[in-house]
């Protein structure tokens, strides 16, 4: 593959790409972008000159910003980077915050500096940021003046992280970085960079090991706005988006920055995106799209039930985790409209299968978006017949890069990205999530998908939250064993563990229902809402067990 010429002085990533041989096959037909592309430039200055400059761009911390004054304030902030930070093209940078609009503005505007951006989540430890820095090679970095302590300690003995500025994420503009950009100009030359330049490096979460870098370039940034965002969610400038991932994640980056000013709506962050603080911001702006877990959907049903009034939503994405059924048809009942599920991957930037305003239904991940194709691997590499369970492949115009290729085989097979999830496919093409390859419980010989057994436990109507696990056994090798938090009411018991156990017998197969029932007081959660099942140790460990 033949890459454009870079505008990287710091030649790092594209000296770092995979081997061309390993990457995944790039469906491009239909995203059309010139070689010369700034992705910044594209969500801010472009957005003015079409005339949106005076519509709502972000809103935060109390106040809104217009496209025009994001603009301004992003240019401003690249002088800073270029002329005082002496940020090179090609550099990586840091950007250290909770979900504000400084924390936009700073990664459009190290975007338009021509630098590779590694955004980071605000409660990562000093070891924890260090593996980043030392991968990345990260030289400079931007951080919340709230959230400094770690960051410093990272880079006291770093050999790559030199310089680091604080920002202001309130809304008082009062730090370093804020005080040299006020007296920069409002204009900046952005740097010129080929739309295969890399723009932006997303760390996976490394739940079971070293997190890995994932390489993005300027023209992905846009790839998934013009497609899922325009095809599905059908965005438009009079949409108002809110949700709860972080933007340090690419899930939260896509739906909570890239998708409403790719297309002239306006974004609310907010810094703990709580399911009471959703549900009153959405009533506040009358936000007509959200992006959150479907744990927090649950508690928002809820408070529907209390009277919130949640009827500005026209689209409701359901993230971080797969969409249990009761979830998808309480909401329906409640709104008469549909939860959007969907599937997407650090690697592949964001969701490439989802389910559709009109092709939409429980327990179904639905069809690819526009310009991905998909497919179910038996376990031989062939094509599973329709029905069956297998492992998930997928190409299309993003696919997995990892830094310096690591683990690139491991991700990439004949092409086609394997994400590590099992799926089915039906005769009509839509396809079903069963679990992560991983969250497949092996019993006496049969394959029972976590998920399912979740499906069914929620609808039980004193199960607030669950997570479904395999737990070692003698006899089976292992058994389902389900983490429970009840409705405020309902009390642990044994007679309630049986009659959850007789529930799921009555909904699914009976020998998928949870042999060991264990009531929590909460789950362990990423800040986007994903349980952590990782985190969870079993209780059940080896005795055997009654049939």
């Amino acid at each position: 593959m033949t890459l454009r010429p870079s505008a990287h002085t710091d030649s790092f990533a594209r000296d770092n790409l995979p081997p061309p041989d390993q990457w995944p096959d790039l469906l491009l037909d239909g995203f059309d972008y010139p070689d010369r592309l700034n992705a910044a430039v594209e969500l801010t200055d472009r957005m003015v000159a079409r005339g949106f400059g005076d519509r709502t761009a972000l809103i935060g911390n109390g106040r809104r910003r217009t496209y025009k004054e994001l603009a301004d304030w992003t240019n401003r902030l690249a002088h800073v980077l270029v002329e005082d930070l002496g940020v090179r093209p090609g550099n990586r940078v840091l950007i250290r915050s909770a979900n504000n609009p400084a924390m936009v503005a700073c990664w459009l505007a190290a975007t338009k500096a021509g630098a590779v951006v590694v955004n980071t989540m605000p409660m990562l430890r000093a070891g924890e940021l260090r593996k980043y820095v030392d991968k990345a090679e990260i030289s400079h970095a931007l951080c919340d003046t709230r959230l400094m302590d770690e960051l410093t300690a990272c880079a006291k003995d770093s050999a790559f992280l030199k310089t680091v500025v604080g920002f202001d994420g309130t809304s008082n503009h009062d730090a370093e970085l804020d005080r040299l950009a006020l007296e920069k100009p409002v204009a900046f030359d952005a740097v010129d960079t080929a739309q295969d330049d890399v723009a932006l490096l997303g760390f996976t979460s490394g739940s079971t090991g070293d997190p890995k870098a994932t390489m993005h370039f300027h023209r992905d940034l846009l790839i998934i706005a013009d497609g899922y965002a325009r095809e599905v969610l059908q965005v438009t400038p009079g949409d108002v988006f809110v949700g709860s991932p972080p933007l340090a994640f690419t899930f939260g980056l896509g739906g909570l920055a890239i998708f409403p000013l790719r297309f002239g709506a306006a974004a609310t962050l907010l810094e703990n995106a709580s399911p009471p603080n959703l549900i009153e911001i959405i009533q506040k702006y009358r936000a007509t799209v959200c992006f959150t877990a479907p744990a927090a959907y649950r508690v928002m049903l809820q408070a529907m039930e209390a009277g919130s009034d949640l009827t500005s939503l026209r689209a409701a994405v359901s993230a971080g985790e797969t969409l249990p059924a009761p979830i998808y048809e309480a909401w329906m009942a409640e709104t008469g409209k549909p939860m959007l599920d969907g599937i997407g991957a650090t690697e592949l930037l964001h969701i490439f299968i989802t389910n559709r305003f009109d092709d939409h239904r429980p327990g179904c991940t639905g069809r690819p978006v526009r310009g991905y194709e998909a497919k179910v691997l038996a376990d031989d590499g062939s094509e599973a017949p329709r029905g069956t369970l297998g492992r998930l492949a997928v190409r299309g115009p993003t696919g997995c890069r990892y830094l310096r290729g690591e683990r690139q085989a491991g991700y990439v097979e004949n092409g086609w990205n394997i994400t590590g999830d099992t799926f089915t496919q039906d005769e009509n093409g839509h396809f079903h999530f069963a679990a992560r390859n991983d969250d497949i419980i092996l019993s006496s010989g049969y394959n029972i998908a976590g998920p399912e057994v979740e499906a069914a436990l929620l609808a039980h109507p004193d199960v607030l939250e669950c997570a479904v696990i395999g737990a070692p056994d003698e006899e089976r090798g292992h058994i389902v064993e389900a983490h429970i938090v009840l409705v405020e009411g309902a009390t642990p018991c044994e007679a309630l563990a049986a009659a959850l156990q007789a529930h799921v017998k009555a909904t699914i197969a009976p020998y998928k229902y949870p042999r060991s029932v264990v009531f929590a007081p909460a789950l362990p959660k990423t800040p986007s809402g994903k349980v952590q099942r990782f985190r969870i140790a079993p209780v059940h460990r080896g005795a055997k067990r009654d049939a």
